[in-house]
């Protein structure tokens, strides 16, 4: 069943909107005669915010709106002190006429802002937008500017399709930056066999995320199955469940393990899934067992597990623990989904975040493993690849640690889908862990044991593969590709899975092609991808990403997103108009990380 009650996971409240109805201050007649409409404007950005947005736990975005407009400095001391109140994260001005530039300007520096100035012959609302721009570029407070194609009349209180468009944009993209400020990204373990992503850069999430990292060894895991420092209740709910829906597939080890071996391995996973969830958000119930400490939890919104090889050597795997915290459901029923980096790649966990906070919805962690040519297939199956697959496919496939929406059995309009988990039925829940096995880990990679989840992903997704990559002298870059998922026919597709390791989930993905650059063929998009890992969301959501990597002033080194789509804070502009990639690069470095 679906947790009725939405449940925020963290200490505080979730971030709210603020909506500015900034107006002529001129007493005597100007000011009032635009009242009602100026506050008009307000309370419909508002309705159209909280009639279409909510945050990932299922909560309803909250706007706030002063009781007053804002004609000059007072007025704008006074609503932000509001704002501070009611825990605004993001900031939407809003006006049908000229108002005081810089007097009635929103000045916090680290919440994202927009202006939205009516287009209408009647009053200067756009003369007063290009004003108030200037001046906060000049501040160094980078603002996004909307203004409607179409002028309207003065009576006309409908929002225009491109104004909704991009308010929501903007708003989901700021409501983004506003959830991470505070967090934490709990590392469990370190470094993963190398793997430079799993180098925790503190200065990164605290410069440009505006997080905290915490830091807990693997044995806190130990410790807490010894002790069992954990909801026994829930422990033996979760075991009757795994023995009900988690189906055991195919054991490729050339040395089975025992039936005793395997109950010690399912006992062991479930109790790491329990741990590094209460590790990660508390767990109210360890304080009636005496574990005051350990019930706080880290509050985090992101966790990382090193997993090998210092654990998997001689522990069973976090595969499951990393497949089912990022699945939408589990023995508590469907709920929101967590964010957890296997290998504790941190960067791609930060990506995953970006994704579920901008979508809603479960993310994919995945290997970028390889590319298969038209001419690489036909040799080795000796069949030919067709439709969209002929140029090529890149195979995204992982050490079973993938969420189980990514096997695309949920629906919308009948095509495959990953949804947000108040939108998932309880037969869409059932069919996901169905298409799933859960394969006995290969000790070749894990000599401890576990359990690996195994599915195909449906054709037919629209998808976006993304990632964070650091650069020394540069900083965090983020690159994407939109496109597609794809069905492999079935003689293809098992041989291609046979010569990898059959026992891991996979995604046959193929990214939309421009024709230019990193995106001329699909092997170009493989040559370019800057890392080992990719988080792949439902959905083309380059823009949003886009739009998110603006405020906290992280460049985008590749993507295949139209120009049309494409919005990002005015500055930007004076940066270079026709490069926009470089113009791009340019304002991130001048106005460097959000909280420098």
């Amino acid at each position: 069943m679906i947790n009725e009650k939405f449940i925020y996971r963290f200490k505080g409240i979730p971030p709210k909107v603020g909506i500015r109805p900034v107006i002529d201050g001129r007493r005597g007649g100007v000011r009032e005669s635009l009242e009602n409409q100026t506050m008009q404007m307000a309370k419909n950005t508002a309705k159209l915010i909280e009639e279409t947005l909510r945050h990932p736990n299922g909560m309803k975005v909250e706007c706030v709106i002063p009781d007053f407009c804002i004609g000059g400095v007072a007025e704008a001391a006074e609503c932000a002190e509001l704002f501070k109140r009611e825990n605004v994260g993001v900031s939407i001005t809003v006006t049908p006429c000229w108002c005081y530039g810089t007097e009635v300007m929103d000045s916090e520096p680290l919440i994202p802002k927009a202006v939205w100035g009516f287009n209408g012959t009647e009053r200067p609302g756009a003369v007063y937008l290009a004003a108030a721009l200037a001046g906060y570029n000049q501040l160094g407070l980078p603002a996004f500017g909307i203004y409607g194609i179409d002028i309207q009349d003065k009576d006309d209180e409908s929002i225009p399709e491109d104004v909704k468009q991009k308010i929501l944009l903007f708003t989901k993209a700021g409501l983004a930056v506003a959830e991470m400020r505070g967090k934490s990204y709990l590392s469990v373990g370190s470094v993963s066999m190398g793997i430079a992503g799993s180098i925790v850069d503190t200065h990164f999430f605290y410069n440009y995320l505006g997080m905290r990292n915490e830091f807990v060894d693997m044995s806190e895991i130990i410790r807490r199955i010894d002790y069992k420092i954990y909801d026994e209740e829930e422990y033996k709910l979760a075991i009757e469940w795994v023995q009900k829906y988690c189906v055991e597939g195919k054991d490729y080890n050339t040395i089975i393990s025992t039936p005793e071996r395997k109950k010690y391995e399912w006992e062991t996973v479930v109790k790491m899934t329990l741990i590094l969830r209460d590790l990660m958000i508390g767990n109210k119930k360890l304080e009636k067992l005496g574990f005051v400490e350990e019930s706080l939890g880290h509050n985090a919104i992101i966790a990382g597990f090193q997993g090998q090889r210092q654990w998997t050597d001689f522990m069973p795997n976090g595969d499951f623990l990393e497949a089912m915290l990022n699945s939408s459901f589990d023995w508590n029923g469907i709920r929101q989904p967590f964010i957890v980096a296997t290998e504790n790649d941190s960067l791609n966990g930060v990506a995953m975040l970006f994704g579920h906070l901008l979508t809603n919805t479960a993310q994919i962690f995945a290997d970028v493993r390889s590319f298969w040519s038209f001419d690489a297939v036909k040799r080795v199956t000796g069949k030919k690849l067709e439709g969209m697959a002929k140029g090529g496919i890149i195979h995204l496939i992982n050490s079973g640690s993938a969420a189980l929406d990514g096997t695309g059995k949920q629906k919308i309009d009948g095509k495959p889908a990953i949804k947000p988990f108040w939108e998932i039925s309880e037969q869409e829940k059932d069919e996901c862990l169905k298409a799933n096995k859960w394969c006995p880990a290969i000790k070749e990679y894990f000599r401890g044991g576990g359990f690996s989840s195994q599915f195909l992903t449906e054709g037919g997704m629209p998808v976006t593969m993304y990632r964070i990559n650091l650069i020394k002298g540069l900083g965090p870059v983020l690159q994407l590709a939109e496109g597609f998922t794809i069905d492999l026919p079935v003689e293809i597709d098992s041989v291609l899975q046979e010569r990898t390791n059959p026992t891991w989930p996979t995604t046959w993905f193929v990214p939309i092609l421009t024709g230019e650059g990193a995106f001329k063929d699909v092997y170009s998009v493989m040559l370019n991808w800057g890392a080992n890992h990719a988080a792949i969301s439902y959905g083309h959501i380059g823009d949003k990403l886009i739009t998110l990597a603006s405020m906290l002033r992280i460049p985008v080194c590749m993507h295949n997103v139209s120009k049309e789509r494409i919005f990002r804070p005015n500055a930007w502009n004076a940066f270079g108009t026709q490069d926009l990639e470089g113009a791009d690069y340019r304002a991130c470095k001048n106005f460097g990380p959000l909280y420098k």
